[in-house]
């Protein structure tokens, strides 16, 4: 009887190990982009990674823009082409458009703007 309780309590560590394995992670990445388009009214953000050009499509309805230090909208950033951003990277689909994180955070530092 100790036999069997010992290897289903194996099993389980097992099974939970094979589970656990298989939840994908989400990724936060931050660091200085291009920004390449910005669409206000579908709340997403196109930017490419500056060493690689790797390009990435973000969900930006939660995002917190930051221009000199103050708080600024998504609009205001279309004029700048350089950000330093914050990124969790999940991929998702929305209205059919394969979205590969969502932008936490954007930070301009504009020293024209001072």
């Amino acid at each position: 009887m100790k036999r069997i309780k010992r290897i289903f309590h194996i099993s389980a560590i097992i099974a939970a190990a094979c589970v656990l394995t298989h939840i994908p992670a989400q990724a936060l990445e931050s660091g200085s982009y291009r920004l390449l388009s910005v669409s206000v009214t579908e709340k997403l953000v196109l930017v490419s990674r500056i060493p690689d050009q790797k390009k990435f499509l973000l969900d930006a309805a939660d995002v917190k823009i930051t221009i000199n230090d103050n708080p600024g909208e998504l609009n205001d950033i279309a004029l700048f082409t350089v950000v330093q951003l914050q990124m969790d990277l999940s991929k998702k689909k929305r209205k059919g458009v394969n979205i590969d994180g969502q932008v936490r955070e954007i930070a301009i530092s504009d020293p024209a703007g001072k």
